[in-house]
C-alpha cells in the first residue's frame, strides 16, 4: 500500500486495426473517478470491423458507467456477463473484457473474461498474482478470473487483447503465435533499460513488437493498455504579461528554482523573463513551419513558444488526439505537456492589444480561453491534473 507519498495514475494505451479495417474491434476506455479512483477498460468484440466495434463499445460503456456509479467491481463483471450473449456457433461470448480499477491509496483490482491474461510489474520484475475464479451455470462454460492486490510506486500492470499474444500465427517464427510469456519477457527488457518508461511508451513498444510479428500488416485488432504508479512530473507554463508590471519580478521568478518542466509561451512573456532574471532567449530556426512560429531557448527553461497562434494549435492537437506530426512550437509542446501529469498555468491578464484586432482569426481574441480549452482537454481526455492561475 502507498503511505505519505505523492502518487499519479499515468494511464497509456494504443491500438492497430486489423489490416483493411477502418473501425477497430478493441475498444478501451479509461475514466478519473471520486476518492481517488482510475477505471480501465479494455474489450474485444468477436470478429473485426465495425460489428466488433459496436460489440465492443457496448461491454466497455457498460462496465464504465456501472464502476463509475460505484457499482462493487465484481457484481459488475457478473452484469456484463449475463448481458453478454453467445455466439451460437463458436460459443464463446460476443466480447472479452479486462476492468482494472486502481486506486491513489495503493489498491488494485482487476476482473476479465476470455482477454489474455494481465501481467504485473514491480520495476522490471514480473510478479504472478493470485486469481480467483468465479464460475456460474448459467455462463455455459464461461468464467470470470479476478485478482486483489496492494500496488506501490514503481508498478505497472498491461493488459492486452489477443491480437498481441496470438501476433505472428502460423508464421515460421511464431507458428502458435507470439504467446504471452515473449510479451513477458519484451516488457522487461524495455523497462531494465528506461526504469522511468512512460506508460505510452511502454504501450507503443509491445503494440509494435505485435505488428512487427504480422509483417507490419495486422492479422487481428492489436491493443495494449499499461498502468503506471508513479511519483507526479510537473510543468508550469506562463504565458502572458501580468496585469500590473510591477509583478513582473514576482511572475518571472514562478520558473526560478522550479523542479519540473517549465515553458514560457509568448514574446512579451519571455522579454519579462529575460529581463528580469538576467537571462537570454535564443531563437532556433531548426523548426521552420508555415503556420506555427518558431521556437527559442533560454538556460532554466524547456520550450520557448509564440503565444495565442501556439497555443490555438496546441488546443487543435489535443482534441484530435493526434500524436507524431511536423515538428513545430505546437507539435513540441504538446509532446512535452504529455510527458508530465500536473500541469500549472499561470496566465497574465494584461490586454495585447495586437490580438484585439477584429480582422485576426477569433482564435486570437482572448488567451484566456484559449488556455481554459488546453486545459480541458488536458484533464477529460489525458486524464491530467491542471490548475489556472491568472496575474
Amino acid at each position: 500500500m502507498i503511505q505519505n507519498q505523492e502518487v499519479f495514475i499515468e494511464i497509456g494505451s494504443l491500438h492497430y486495426s486489423k489490416h483493411k479495417k477502418k473501425a477497430s474491434g478493441d475498444v478501451q476506455l479509461t475514466r478519473k473517478l471520486e476518492q481517488g479512483r482510475v477505471v480501465s477498460i479494455l474489450c474485444d468484440g468477436l470478429g473485426s470491423g465495425v460489428e466488433a466495434n459496436v460489440l465492443a463499445s457496448f461491454t466497455a460503456s457498460m462496465g464504465l458507467e456501472y464502476m463509475a456509479s460505484d457499482l462493487k467491481i465484481k457484481r459488475a463483471a457478473e452484469i456484463i456477463m449475463d448481458a453478454l450473449p453467445l455466439c451460437p456457433s463458436r460459443k464463446i461470448s460476443y466480447s472479452t473484457f479486462s476492468i482494472a480499477d486502481v486506486s491513489l491509496a495503493g489498491e488494485m483490482r482487476i476482473i476479465g473474461h476470455g482477454n489474455p491474461p494481465f501481467l504485473f510489474f514491480r520495476g522490471a520484475q514480473a510478479i504472478e498474482r493470485e486469481q480467483t475464479e468465479l464460475l456460474r451455470p448459467r455462463w455455459k462454460n464461461r468464467s470470470l478470473h479476478y485478482a486483489r492486490f496492494g500496488v506501490e510506486v514503481g508498478d505497472r500492470l498491461i493488459m492486452m487483447s489477443d491480437g498481441v499474444t496470438q501476433s505472428g500465427m502460423g508464421s515460421d517464427s511464431w507458428p502458435m503465435g507470439f504467446g504471452i510469456e515473449r510479451v513477458n519477457i519484451i516488457v522487461e527488457e524495455a523497462v531494465r533499460k528506461n526504469r522511468e518508461i512512460s506508460a505510452d511508451e511502454l504501450a507503443e513498444i509491445i503494440c509494435n513488437v505485435a505488428l512487427a510479428n504480422d509483417g507490419n500488416r495486422a492479422g487481428d485488432d492489436i491493443s495494449c493498455t499499461v498502468i503506471y504508479m508513479r511519483n507526479p512530473r510537473r510543468m508550469r507554463v506562463l504565458t502572458g504579461p501580468p496585469f500590473d508590471p510591477k509583478r513582473d519580478q514576482e511572475y518571472a521568478s514562478l520558473i526560478k528554482n522550479f523542479s519540473g518542466k517549465c515553458v514560457l509561451c509568448g514574446g512579451t512573456t519571455s522579454t519579462i523573463v529575460e529581463r528580469e532574471l538576467g537571462l537570454e532567449a535564443v531563437m532556433d530556426f531548426s523548426y521552420m513551419d508555415p503556420v506555427v512560429p518558431a521556437v527559442s531557448h533560454m538556460k532554466g527553461v524547456d520550450l520557448i513558444t509564440e503565444g495565442c497562434i501556439t497555443l490555438s494549435n496546441l488546443a487543435g492537437l489535443l482534441e484530435k488526439g493526434e500524436r507524431g506530426g511536423r515538428k513545430n512550437g505546437a507539435t513540441m509542446l504538446r509532446d512535452l505537456m504529455l510527458s508530465c501529469d500536473i500541469i500549472d498555468f499561470y496566465v497574465g491578464t494584461r490586454v495585447n492589444q495586437s490580438h484585439q484586432d477584429p480582422a485576426l482569426p477569433i482564435e486570437l481574441d482572448i488567451r484566456r480561453n484559449v488556455i481554459k480549452k488546453i486545459a480541458s482537454l488536458l484533464e477529460t481526455k489525458y486524464l491530467k491534473e491542471t490548475t489556472v492561475r491568472y496575474y
